[in-house]
Protein backbone atom coordinates (compact mmCIF):
# COMPACT_ATOMS: atom_id res chain seq x y z
CA UNK A 1 0.00 0.00 0.00
CA UNK A 2 2.49 2.25 0.75
CA UNK A 3 4.33 1.98 -2.56
CA UNK A 4 1.28 3.35 -4.23
CA UNK A 5 0.66 6.13 -1.96
CA UNK A 6 4.08 7.28 -2.93
CA UNK A 7 3.68 6.57 -6.84
CA UNK A 8 0.07 9.03 -6.13
CA UNK A 9 2.15 11.32 -4.50
CA UNK A 10 4.74 11.70 -7.09
CA UNK A 11 2.16 11.90 -9.54
CA UNK A 12 0.61 14.76 -7.96
CA UNK A 13 3.76 16.86 -6.63
CA UNK A 14 4.62 16.48 -10.58
CA UNK A 15 1.44 17.41 -11.69
CA UNK A 16 1.19 20.31 -9.04
CA UNK A 17 4.73 21.82 -9.83
CA UNK A 18 3.91 21.48 -13.28
CA UNK A 19 0.80 23.71 -12.81
CA UNK A 20 2.30 25.96 -11.17
CA UNK A 21 4.84 26.82 -13.18
CA UNK A 22 2.42 26.77 -16.66
CA UNK A 23 -0.43 28.70 -14.56
CA UNK A 24 0.67 32.55 -15.41
CA UNK A 25 1.07 31.40 -19.57
CA UNK A 26 -1.93 29.18 -19.74
CA UNK A 27 -4.45 31.78 -20.28
CA UNK A 28 -3.10 33.35 -22.78
CA UNK A 29 -1.78 30.31 -25.08
CA UNK A 30 -3.71 28.62 -27.83
CA UNK A 31 -4.58 25.08 -26.73
CA UNK A 32 -2.12 23.15 -28.22
CA UNK A 33 0.84 25.95 -26.33
CA UNK A 34 -0.78 25.04 -23.29
CA UNK A 35 -0.25 21.37 -23.85
CA UNK A 36 3.14 21.74 -24.45
CA UNK A 37 3.24 24.30 -21.40
CA UNK A 38 1.90 21.76 -18.72
CA UNK A 39 3.91 18.70 -20.60
CA UNK A 40 7.82 20.02 -20.34
CA UNK A 41 7.67 21.00 -16.92
CA UNK A 42 5.67 17.89 -16.41
CA UNK A 43 8.52 15.70 -17.90
CA UNK A 44 11.29 17.74 -16.26
CA UNK A 45 10.09 17.76 -13.07
CA UNK A 46 9.69 13.76 -13.38
CA UNK A 47 13.21 13.66 -14.49
CA UNK A 48 14.77 15.58 -11.53
CA UNK A 49 12.16 13.04 -8.87
CA UNK A 50 12.34 10.25 -10.38
CA UNK A 51 16.50 10.12 -11.97
CA UNK A 52 18.48 12.78 -10.27
CA UNK A 53 16.72 12.85 -6.96
CA UNK A 54 16.82 9.15 -6.59
CA UNK A 55 20.20 8.68 -7.60
CA UNK A 56 21.26 11.06 -4.66
CA UNK A 57 19.29 10.15 -1.80
CA UNK A 58 17.62 6.48 -2.76
CA UNK A 59 13.76 7.52 -3.69
CA UNK A 60 12.00 10.58 -4.85
CA UNK A 61 9.93 13.04 -2.84
CA UNK A 62 6.69 10.85 -2.75
CA UNK A 63 8.92 7.59 -1.47
CA UNK A 64 10.52 9.97 0.66
CA UNK A 65 7.75 10.59 2.57
CA UNK A 66 6.56 7.65 2.69
CA UNK A 67 9.61 5.97 4.22
CA UNK A 68 10.26 3.88 1.23
CA UNK A 69 13.92 3.66 -0.70
CA UNK A 70 14.53 2.12 -4.18
CA UNK A 71 17.44 -0.52 -4.48
CA UNK A 72 19.31 -2.67 -7.31
CA UNK A 73 19.27 -6.57 -6.58
CA UNK A 74 20.96 -8.37 -5.42
CA UNK A 75 22.96 -6.37 -3.20
CA UNK A 76 20.85 -3.68 -1.81
CA UNK A 77 22.99 -1.25 -3.02
CA UNK A 78 21.87 2.24 -4.67
CA UNK A 79 20.89 2.13 -8.34
CA UNK A 80 23.21 4.37 -10.63
CA UNK A 81 21.87 7.12 -12.78
CA UNK A 82 21.74 5.00 -16.16
CA UNK A 83 19.49 2.24 -14.65
CA UNK A 84 17.04 4.76 -13.35
CA UNK A 85 17.25 6.61 -16.51
CA UNK A 86 16.62 3.26 -18.23
CA UNK A 87 13.61 3.02 -15.09
CA UNK A 88 12.36 6.52 -16.02
CA UNK A 89 11.76 6.34 -19.84
CA UNK A 90 10.51 2.63 -19.58
CA UNK A 91 8.18 3.94 -17.18
CA UNK A 92 6.97 6.80 -19.85
CA UNK A 93 6.68 3.93 -22.33
CA UNK A 94 4.80 1.68 -20.22
CA UNK A 95 2.86 3.98 -18.93
CA UNK A 96 0.21 4.99 -21.94
CA UNK A 97 -0.34 1.01 -22.18
CA UNK A 98 -1.79 0.71 -19.04
CA UNK A 99 -4.92 0.34 -19.94
CA UNK A 100 -4.10 -2.63 -22.70
CA UNK A 101 -2.40 -5.03 -19.92
CA UNK A 102 -5.27 -4.51 -17.47
CA UNK A 103 -7.92 -5.68 -20.61
CA UNK A 104 -5.40 -8.18 -21.66
CA UNK A 105 -5.19 -9.44 -18.21
CA UNK A 106 -8.19 -9.88 -17.71
CA UNK A 107 -8.55 -12.80 -21.13
CA UNK A 108 -8.09 -16.52 -21.06
CA UNK A 109 -4.52 -17.65 -22.10
CA UNK A 110 -3.71 -19.27 -25.12
CA UNK A 111 -4.06 -23.36 -24.42
CA UNK A 112 -5.56 -23.11 -21.18
CA UNK A 113 -8.81 -23.95 -19.82
CA UNK A 114 -11.29 -21.01 -19.42
CA UNK A 115 -11.51 -19.66 -15.61
CA UNK A 116 -14.46 -21.04 -13.85
CA UNK A 117 -14.64 -18.27 -10.87
CA UNK A 118 -12.87 -15.24 -10.52
CA UNK A 119 -10.31 -16.11 -8.38
CA UNK A 120 -9.01 -19.28 -10.51
CA UNK A 121 -5.85 -19.67 -12.41
CA UNK A 122 -4.73 -16.32 -13.38
CA UNK A 123 -5.34 -14.43 -10.17
CA UNK A 124 -3.60 -12.17 -7.24
CA UNK A 125 -3.78 -14.57 -4.86
CA UNK A 126 -1.90 -17.66 -6.42
CA UNK A 127 1.24 -15.11 -6.96
CA UNK A 128 0.64 -14.58 -10.79
CA UNK A 129 -0.26 -12.57 -13.37
CA UNK A 130 -1.64 -14.58 -16.36
CA UNK A 131 -1.68 -17.45 -14.28
CA UNK A 132 1.99 -18.07 -15.08
CA UNK A 133 2.88 -18.44 -11.37
CA UNK A 134 5.42 -15.61 -11.59
CA UNK A 135 5.30 -12.32 -9.19
CA UNK A 136 5.41 -8.93 -10.89
CA UNK A 137 8.62 -8.27 -11.06
CA UNK A 138 10.55 -4.76 -12.12
CA UNK A 139 12.78 -5.14 -15.59
CA UNK A 140 15.62 -3.69 -15.01
CA UNK A 141 16.35 -5.74 -11.34
CA UNK A 142 15.13 -2.41 -8.88
CA UNK A 143 12.48 -2.98 -6.05
CA UNK A 144 11.52 -0.65 -3.91
CA UNK A 145 11.89 -1.30 0.03
CA UNK A 146 10.41 0.30 3.26
CA UNK A 147 13.89 2.15 4.71
CA UNK A 148 13.52 0.16 7.89
CA UNK A 149 13.74 -2.71 6.11
CA UNK A 150 16.93 -1.66 3.86
CA UNK A 151 18.63 -0.38 7.64
CA UNK A 152 18.15 -3.68 9.35
CA UNK A 153 19.32 -5.67 6.63
CA UNK A 154 22.49 -4.02 6.42
CA UNK A 155 22.99 -4.42 9.99
CA UNK A 156 22.49 -7.82 9.70
CA UNK A 157 24.78 -8.19 6.49
CA UNK A 158 27.52 -5.67 7.88
CA UNK A 159 27.43 -8.38 11.17
CA UNK A 160 28.11 -11.48 8.80
CA UNK A 161 30.92 -10.24 7.22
Amino acid sequence: MRRYLAVGLDCYLCLLTAGLVARPHVDTARVTEAVGLLLGPTLAFSFLNQVALTALTGAGLGKLIMGIRVVRLPDAGRPGPWLLLRRWLYGLCRLPLQPWYGLRSLLPDPGTPPRTTLWSSGSRENGGSRGNGRPHTDPLGLRQVRHSDLAAHRAATATHR
